[in-house]
């Protein structure tokens, strides 16, 4: 049945965009989350949260113009 499927591959425009899209969004998390709240403390309980949203933003992000990098 997997071989009558058609493979659909994601347009390389829509990845580069999505990619980018959220590395700018995690920055702007990050400065607008410093700026509400006058600055970064790491090891505060209450930025522990955003600060792993910010992180994930940034891995997908660098993932996935990583692999449109060496895309086949």
């Amino acid at each position: 049945m997997a071989a009558h499927m058609a493979e659909v591959a994601f347009p390389e425009k829509a990845q580069k965009v999505l990619s980018i899209l959220l590395i700018i969004g995690a920055v702007a998390v990050y400065f607008g989350w410093a700026i509400a709240f006058g600055g970064w403390n790491l090891f505060e309980r209450r930025f522990i949260p955003v600060y792993a949203i910010v992180s994930v933003m940034l891995l997908f992000g660098g993932l996935g113009l990583l692999l449109l990098k060496h895309r086949d």
